[in-house]
């Protein structure tokens, strides 16, 4: 218990920091939080303009330093021409030492942010997907471990298709959520345009609030938090419930079952709690599921999903565990 709050502190303090430039979007904090407790990813979704980039720099900042011991952020646009190699490093000649050294690309780093991850061609996605995936890099003959924690923040945009390549399902799966950003309220927007300037401002001066040990630690006390087996079983009822209705032609994997776990413990500890409720279920179903699932027209992915949760939230309530 006493880890947990010590946890709750360090987690509330980091969402304090960063809602002095993330203004109206708690739920979109509190869910990319999670992912990093979870040992995960995160892809973002949603027209210009919406603050995709703006959270990541933010959280980027605030718990990134320039000192040893400090997680290390880097950023990378992604475009049509860029290469493998502009992620991985290369090897380059070296004068003085009359031989080949290696240059380490951007992906040697904590906390990444891939901006417009669709616009890059399949072969780079694929560099990143083995970073993800495997949390290492083959560089030829060679395979690196990446240091950890590995985060990786991607955003696209949905507007604008020419010149994209639409994630394979492959590395979709690999990414723990998908959320939207949306628009802030009118009080919120307001609130914004009367002191944008100050805002940016706060983005300048972020405090660190977290040193790389932290988030390790977090993520320790992440998998030490309690989910009852009737949770669990409705993780697998939902997975399962995916796979056999007829609206839907690829359902979740037993690997997303494993993900939506992970999740839903980060997400209580970022709560402030160490065991999982009821309605964490209902929270976190749709962004980690969703995205992995091949429905089989557009009517069926605004309605089928958020139905088969009610029915499984429908059952976890009526046992009344907490």
């Amino acid at each position: 218990m006493e880890a947990t709050v010590a946890a709750q502190g360090k987690i509330g303090q980091l969402i304090t920091e960063m809602e002095t430039v993330i203004r109206g979007k708690r739920q979109q904090v509190e869910q990319v939080i999670t992912c990093l407790l979870a040992k995960g990813h995160i892809l973002m979704e949603d027209n210009p303009g919406t603050g995709k980039t703006v959270l990541a720099r933010t959280l980027a900042h605030a718990i990134s330093g320039s000192g040893a011991g400090n997680a290390v952020f880097k950023r990378i646009q992604f475009t049509p021409d860029l290469l493998p190699m502009d992620l991985i490093g290369a090897y380059i000649f070296d004068d003085q030492r009359k031989d080949f050294i290696f240059k380490r690309g951007p992906l040697f780093c904590n906390i990444l942010l891939a901006d417009e991850i669709n616009r890059a061609s399949p072969k780079v996605q694929s560099a990143l997907l083995e970073s993800m995936a495997e949390g290492q890099i083959t560089i030829g003959e060679q395979t690196v471990k990446l240091q950890q924690p590995f985060f990786t923040i991607a955003t696209q945009n949905p507007v604008e298709t020419e010149g994209t390549y639409p994630l394979p399902t492959a590395q979709l799966d690999r990414f723990f959520m998908k959320i939207y950003f949306g628009y802030v309220d009118e009080k919120t927007e307001l609130e914004i345009y009367q002191q944008y300037l100050q805002i940016n401002d706060n983005l300048n001066q972020l405090k660190q609030i977290l040193s790389l040990q932290d988030i390790l630690d977090l993520q320790q006390a992440a998998e030490q938090v309690y989910i009852h087996p009737e949770i669990v079983q409705s993780v697998a009822n939902l997975v399962r419930a995916t796979r056999n209705h007829p609206d839907i032609s690829l359902g979740a994997s037993t690997r997303s079952g494993i993900t939506f776990i992970k999740c839903l413990k980060a997400f209580a500890l970022v709560k402030g709690r160490d065991f999982v409720i009821e309605d964490d279920v209902q929270y976190i179903a749709n962004p980690v599921l969703a995205h992995r699932l091949i429905f089989r027209s557009k009517e069926a992915r605004t309605r089928v999903l958020e139905e088969l949760i009610a029915a499984e939230m429908q059952r976890l309530q009526a046992l009344k565990l907490y």
